[in-house]
């Protein structure tokens, strides 16, 4: 398929969909949504903090291409979704709109009896093992199969570090244009390729009234009232736990360049979780789908038949 010509695109529309607050979520579905009688899952797809839903575009449109239809979604306070008066953004803020979401898709596209695939990058993936860990006994499972993107209980606390202080450098102050936040990411990403087109980097920046670019993320989701840090004193602990939770068919892929997740703590999840698959994409960092989207759409494809979900 040539992805470069428009006509022949697996089909795109955008929606509104509502998490656990009454807060709306914007969302692109790829595929045929005409086409109810399906028998693949949903593929629900959950980006990571400061991302947007289009970091998925490139994987989504690959598996919309197969018959599929895939679904991304911008977390609260990200992208074109709503930032909560709230300011409410801690993972079980995160955990609680992917359940309302997760619970509602299936029957809106015609697929009552088969609750979704669910794809999640770093907080995505956090929020996915959270969600499984507060499913009471008796309830229909949450997801049909888990992929986690560079994700397990315990990370590296440099990484993580490094990461929030990237988000926080310019948070407030903004950039002067586009070319400016491509020179940041370029210092905080230097093993990167620098993109030639910008497209993609704008769909991240908001431009305000006073002229500068601004991340497409609400600042109180790293310094509000109830931030993505509450309870990071408990994390790990918790994470451990809701993994061993995890029934579902599961797949972890890791970049091999990962500053979040070293390969001891792949082995680990894989000790918690002895049913689920690995893949270790070898020159891939911490953005996996962005950095080796072929390799990271191949995979997820792999998997998904060898579950006889896709």
């Amino acid at each position: 398929m040539n992805e470069t010509d428009p006509a022949r695109l697996p089909a795109r529309l955008d929606v509104m969909l509502t998490g656990a607050e009454g807060n709306q979520l914007a969302a692109s579905v790829f595929g045929d949504v005409a086409n109810p009688s399906n028998d693949h899952p949903l593929i629900l797809m959950m980006h990571g903090g400061g991302q947007t839903r289009h970091s998925w575009n490139g994987a989504a449109r690959q598996l919309a291409a197969r018959g599929n239809i895939a679904i991304t979604v911008d977390a609260r306070g990200h992208g074109d979704s709503e930032w909560v008066d709230s300011k409410a953004y801690s993972f079980e803020n995160y955990r609680d709109d992917l359940i309302a979401i997760s619970r509602a898709l299936p029957e809106q596209y015609g697929r009552s009896n088969r609750p979704p695939v669910l794809v999640g990058a770093s907080m995505g993936g956090i929020s996915a093992m959270m969600a499984q860990d507060v499913i009471g006994e008796g309830e229909p499972p949450l997801f049909s199969a888990i992929i986690l993107v560079d994700i397990t209980p315990r990370m590296q606390s440099t990484g993580v570090e490094r990461i929030l202080g990237f988000m926080a450098q310019a948070m407030r102050s903004g950039f002067g244009d586009i070319n400016d936040a491509a020179d940041a990411i370029a210092a905080y990403l230097p093993g990167r390729a620098r993109p030639k087109s910008l497209d993609g980097l704008s769909k991240n920046l908001r431009q305000r009234e006073d002229g500068r670019w601004y991340w497409h993320w609400d600042p109180a989701f790293v310094d509000g009232p109830r931030s993505i840090m509450t309870g990071s004193d408990t994390r790990i602990e918790v994470l451990l736990a809701a993994a061993k939770t995890i029934s579902a068919p599961a797949l972890l892929v890791r970049g091999g360049k990962s500053e979040l997740v070293s390969q001891e703590d792949a082995d680990e999840f894989l000790a918690l979780v002895p049913h689920a698959k690995y893949v270790d994409v070898s020159d891939a960092g911490h953005m996996v789908a962005g950095d080796r989207n072929d390799i990271f759409a191949a995979a997820v494809i792999d998997f998904l038949e060898q579950q006889g979900l896709a």
